[in-house]
C-alpha cells in the first residue's frame, strides 16, 4: 500500500534560504510538530514497524532524563493539534488511543506523532554531539544501527558535501541552539519507491537513478530543538512522500534534473 500526501507544502528548491547548505532557518517553538493528510496511514505504518521491527527503528529507549524530557515536551504540544487527553495517554487526531509508557518514552512517542525523533547529547570532554537515542521509523537510505552512539561527523560520513568545514558549522549550530528558538531545514530527492521504511547500510549507497523520471518526491522537514533541562538536542524528521504528478505548477517549474 502506498502511503503518500496529496500535496507538498514546501518545496525547498523554490526558497533560497532553504536551498543552500545547511539551509537552517528559525521557527517558532510551537511550530515543530506537524499533522498532515497522511497522518492516519503514517501512524499505522509506525505502529506496524514498532511491533514487527523494533530492533530496526528504536535505539536507546529507556527512562533517561533526556528521553523523558522530550516526552514531556511533545505531550505539552499536543493540545490544539487534534489530540485529546484520555486516561493513561492520548487520543490521536485519527481517533486511535495511545497509552503513554514512561519506561519506554521513545516507543510511546513513536505511536504519538508523525515525526521521527533523534536525541543528541554532548558528553563531557567531547568535541561533538553524539546520537544517543532515537525512534526512526522512516529512514531514507540509512540505518539507525550504523549511526547510534556515533558523533555528528561520523553520522554524516557518507554525505559527500559534509566536509570538515560544514561539520564545524553544524556543530556550532548544535552548540548555539536556544530552547525557545528551534531551527528548521528541508531536504528533497526523487525516489522510484514510495515506501517510507527504506533502510540502507553505508556500504550499499542509494542509487539515485534518473531523477528526471522518478515518480515520487520524498521531502523531510528536519527541526533541531534544544531541551532546556538536559541540554540534549532533538533532531525531528517529518516525512512527505508526494507523487510528481501532485506537485504544483510553480514547484514543477523550478525543477531541472532534480530538486537539489
Amino acid at each position: 500500500m502506498v502511503i503518500a500526501q496529496s500535496f507538498l507544502p514546501v518545496a525547498k528548491w523554490t526558497d533560497p534560504r532553504l536551498n543552500r547548505l545547511p539551509g537552517m532557518v528559525p521557527i517558532a517553538a510551537d511550530d515543530w510538530l506537524t499533522v498532515d493528510d497522511a497522518f492516519g496511514a503514517q501512524m499505522a505504518e509506525r505502529a506496524r514497524l514498532l511491533a514487527e521491527r523494533p530492533e530496526a527503528v528504536l535505539a536507546g529507549d529507556g527512562p533517561g532524563a533526556a528521553a523523558l524530557e522530550l516526552l514531556d515536551l511533545v505531550e505539552a504540544g499536543l493540545p490544539g493539534r487534534g489530540y485529546a487527553r484520555v486516561p493513561g495517554g492520548w487520543r490521536r487526531p485519527d481517533g486511535v488511543a495511545v497509552a503513554v509508557d514512561r519506561d519506554r518514552p521513545l516507543w510511546s512517542l513513536g505511536h504519538l506523532v508523525q515525526e521521527d525523533l533523534c536525541l543528541h547529547e554532548r558528553p563531557e570532554g567531547s568535541a561533538e554531539h553524539v546520537l544517543t537515542a532515537a525512534v526512526l521509523c522512516f529512514p531514507a537510505s540509512w540505518t539507525l544501527a550504523e549511526k547510534i552512539g556515533r558523533p555528528l561527523s561520523r553520522v554524516h560520513a557518507p554525505v559527500p558535501e559534509y566536509d570538515a568545514r560544514l561539520a564545524a558549522r553544524v556543530q556550532r549550530l548544535f552548540d548555539a541552539i536556544r530552547p525557545d528558538a528551534p531551527l528548521m531545514r528541508y531536504n528533497a530527492l526523487f525516489y522510484q519507491d514510495p515506501a517510507l521504511f527504506q533502510p540502507k547500510p553505508e556500504a550499499d549507497p542509494r542509487d539515485t537513478g534518473d531523477q528526471a523520471r522518478a515518480p515520487w518526491l520524498r521531502s523531510e522537514r528536519q527541526v533541531l530543538r534544544r531541551l532546556p533541562v538536559s541540554g540534549a538536542v532533538v533532531f525531528s524528521i517529518h516525512t512527505w512522500v508526494v507523487a510528481r504528478a501532485h506537485l504544483s505548477a510553480a514547484q514543477l517549474a523550478g525543477l531541472t534534473d532534480g530538486p537539489d
